[in-house]
């Protein structure tokens, strides 16, 4: 008893000056930075903004990269800091890159629909680079539920297009081995969209809380050990300010996206439509590049997986990266291999 008493106030003590010392350090920090690589605003439409990152030497590939992130968190995480940016290791690899910054949508765009973002606001953007640039044809890059609205938009607007990446974007919304994906099934998204007309981003990400609600107590007291250490602390709190960053979701938008993927599974099986046109995969015959994440839980790997067996281009590859959803943006390996990696590919595309 007597030893147990005295271990929990050795314990007790010990993290005291953990805490005590964290607190200097967290003192001593002014400002989060993220998303610092330089970058140039040169496009905006509404609240949908285009930047185009500053090389210091020519690209190796002359094709632009149009990049366009999830609509369900902000793009910054693709540039977190220094030695974690997906966009400077593929600058640094030779390619010449774009990205789009959704903005923040309020309640003035719950009208706002699926094809506002991909018939608009993204082929517009394509627009001004292929006329910037002159080049008839860009590669495009997307992520997760980008990368989703890209393939679709490669599906209408192939001749614009050289490559296509997408990284851990799901297209058969038929599984039900992530919560996520059972759960979307099963609200109601019109009650949703009907009373709250603009989604905002705290509902949305509640119900990624619930797949592992452990992990929101562990990720603090994980920490607490390094405290000590203002990299560790500056690591932790970039990826805590991006994960607090939540943009809100136009309500139509939002409608279709629930309705028609993750519900009716209608992409899949080549019966969604946009703005009245049916979407055929196989009409999808630009180069791809499919990335998944062989310990995702976010994005289940049957679910992005499936495309390569009905779209109709004849140049498609596979990248099974080690690790998890987020891991592909700013884990080592993703410096080290996956960046260096999509670029040799994307060049060879040139």
């Amino acid at each position: 008893m007597n030893w147990n008493m005295t271990g929990m106030m050795e314990e007790l003590i010990s993290t005291s000056q953990k805490l005590a010392k964290g607190y200097e350090t967290l003192e001593n920090i002014t400002d989060v930075d993220v998303a610092i690589t330089p970058k140039d605003l040169v496009w905006q439409r509404d609240k949908v903004k285009l930047y185009h990152y500053k090389r210091e030497t020519p690209a190796k590939c002359t094709t632009p990269v149009l990049v366009s992130f999830a609509m369900l968190n902000r793009h910054d995480v693709l540039d977190l800091q220094q030695d974690r940016s997906l966009m400077k290791k593929l600058l640094d690899e030779g390619l010449d890159i774009y990205i789009m910054d959704w903005g923040y949508p309020n309640q003035s765009d719950k009208y706002l629909t699926m094809e506002d973002y991909i018939d608009g606001y993204m082929n517009d953007a394509v627009d001004f680079i292929r006329k910037a640039n002159k080049v008839d044809k860009i590669h495009k890059m997307g992520i997760c539920q980008a990368g989703t609205y890209s393939m679709i938009y490669a599906s209408l607007y192939p001749e614009k297009l050289k490559s296509l990446t997408t990284y851990v974007a799901p297209y058969d919304f038929s599984t039900n081995s992530c919560m996520v994906f059972r759960w979307a099934k099963h609200i109601d998204i019109d009650a949703m969209v009907d009373s709250m007309g603009t989604i905002s981003g705290e509902t949305i990400d509640s119900s990624f809380g619930m797949m592992k609600p452990s992990m929101n107590i562990s990720k603090y007291l994980n920490i607490i050990d390094s405290l000590e250490d203002k990299s560790k602390v500056m690591n932790f709190l970039r990826m805590e300010h991006w994960k607090s960053d939540l943009p809100s979701m136009p309500g139509e938008m939002y409608r279709k996206y629930i309705k028609d993927l993750f519900q009716g599974n209608k992409l899949i099986k080549g019966e969604m439509e946009l703005g009245g046109r049916k979407i055929d995969l196989k009409k999808m015959t630009v180069p791809f590049l499919n990335i998944y994440a062989t310990e995702d839980n976010i994005i289940p790997n049957e679910s992005t997986r499936a495309v390569m067996d009905v779209i109709g281009s004849k140049d498609k590859q596979e990248y099974a990266f080690p690790g998890g959803h987020i891991g592909v943006f700013v884990g080592g390996k993703s410096q080290k291999e996956l960046g260096p990696a999509v670029a040799k590919w994307v060049i060879a595309r040139c």
